[in-house]
């Protein structure tokens, strides 16, 4: 695998890159490319490197990740679409496929519909510049541009299956802080793992780009890991204010704005950031070993007593109703046996006559509810021949009793996609007291491990010891 031109070329040259990233407002962004190939920057370069990576000196080889922490505004999708074009475009793969097979380049965010902003750059590119457009095979579909160097270019949903197995030339991954949301395909960590291989073949380098979050995540990691001089010299981390990366009088604006707004969050937005105080609630590892794989669901059990959990909803916003069953084994584990959501829009009195019949199949006839709800929900199932008892912990106490028993391997969970997701989704937040709050991140969700923290939490609490919550 050898270069058709060097990144600098390529940039400077009005039938390549020269248009696309041009002038002093992009130089940050030339800097970053250049260096991230190992080619040798200038000293003006080299004092723009210094500022963004914490290092003295360049890499002085292709670099095998480059991670870009860039406030909002900064240009990084572009920048980075420019950098994976490279790879695609200007890197001569003649020998490296076998018959028939064909490189993929990626370009993944949490859905694909967010990925799209930096795949209509790289159509831009491979469809208006001149060098590049002879090289693309057939028409561009919505999600894919074939080139005639058995090279494809690729918009996909993150997803740790659809990753595994093809050669890839490259991989972009856009956004990946916030990938760690409910809505998210699969976690950060999951899905770098499954294309590391991938990229080692041809020794393709993988993209990340994101404005930051919290102190959690795979961003997080690779920046405490690579940032500064002593970091791996084949991973390039890089943090940069929105305007350090790319400056107009417009952006120039909105910053100012963001600022006088909300200083706290427009530091992570647009300053690069990571906020304080956000912590995850439980590793994915732990709800692992709480986990029975491949079981989705529990029978009634003859000589079992059962209880429930229902966190209500009224079928008209974002939230499903939810309902929980479980039962304490002989071991004392709260094990939870079913997990049941009705999506909206519903009628709540329909969702009720639903979850009474499941429950009657477990002989419950008695449910406890989220302590949000309303009063609602206890007429509605009073009418199905089901009392409802408002619980009497608010939902943060439930999940602050949650959390050693899953430490401690107290609970058996069902394997559930949803509530997976949104369990391991959950913040720990501090305040400036010192007082803690759990909740879901900002537009995520948490009513499926809602239901089920509460009835486990019901069922096993009493027999957690002093030891287990140390």
């Amino acid at each position: 695998m050898s270069r058709i031109c060097t990144m600098r070329q390529a940039l400077t040259d009005p039938d390549i890159f020269g248009t696309i990233l041009p002038g002093e407002t992009w130089a940050a962004w030339r800097t970053v490319l250049i260096a991230s190939q190992g080619e040798p920057l200038t000293e003006d370069e080299r004092t723009i490197f210094r500022e963004l990576s914490g290092r003295e000196h360049e890499p002085d080889q292709p670099c095998d990740e480059v991670w870009g922490v860039v406030g909002r505004r900064g240009g990084k999708t572009r920048g980075f679409a420019v950098a994976a074009a490279y790879m695609a475009g200007c890197v001569d793969y003649e020998g490296k496929f076998a018959p028939g097979q064909r490189g993929r380049l990626p370009v993944m965010a949490a859905s694909k519909d967010q990925a799209t902003e930096a795949f209509r750059y790289l159509l831009g590119i491979f469809t208006e510049v001149p060098m590049f457009a002879d090289m693309v095979d057939g028409e561009p579909t919505q999600d894919t541009i074939r080139l005639r160097n058995r090279v494809d270019i690729v918009v996909q949903p993150a997803n740790f299956k659809t990753v595994r197995g093809p050669t890839l030339v490259a991989a972009v991954c856009d956004e990946i802080a916030f990938w760690h949301i409910e809505q998210a395909a699969n976690p950060d960590r999951e899905v770098l793992r499954a294309l590391r291989p991938g990229l080692m073949t041809l020794n393709g380098p993988l993209f990340v780009l994101s404005s930051p979050y919290a102190k959690k995540g795979e961003l997080y990691a690779a920046y405490r890991r690579d940032f500064g001089s002593k970091g791996d010299p084949r991973v390039l981390v890089i943090q940069a204010p929105t305007l350090a990366m790319h400056r107009s009088p417009k952006i120039e604006r909105e910053v100012a704005r963001a600022y006088e707004r909300d200083a706290e969050a427009a530091k992570a937005e647009y300053g690069a950031q990571f906020r304080e105080g956000i912590s995850d609630f439980v590793s994915p590892e732990v709800v692992d070993a709480c986990t029975d794989p491949g079981t989705t669901q529990r029978d009634r059990q003859p000589h079992v007593s059962y209880t429930a959990f229902i966190d209500p909803a009224g079928g008209s916003g974002q939230d499903s109703m939810t309902l929980a069953i479980g039962h304490r084994d002989a071991n004392g584990c709260a094990v939870l046996d079913r997990v049941e959501g009705i999506a909206p829009p519903f009628s709540p009195e329909s969702a009720c006559t639903q979850f009474a019949a499941i429950l009657k199949t477990y002989g419950v006839n008695r449910v406890v509810g989220d302590n949000y709800a309303a009063e609602w929900p206890k007429e509605a199932m009073l009418k199905q021949g089901i009392s409802y008892e408002r619980s009497d912990k608010p939902k943060g106490a439930i999940y602050a009793e949650f959390l050693p028993l899953l430490n401690s391997r107290k609970v058996r969970l069902l394997e559930h996609d949803a509530m997976r997701k949104q369990l391991c989704s959950l913040e720990r937040r501090t305040a400036w007291g010192g007082r803690d709050t759990i909740d879901h991140p900002t537009n995520g969700h948490d009513d499926f491990i809602n239901a089920a923290a509460g009835v486990l939490v019901g069922i096993g609490v009493g027999h957690v010891s002093i030891m287990d919550l140390l």
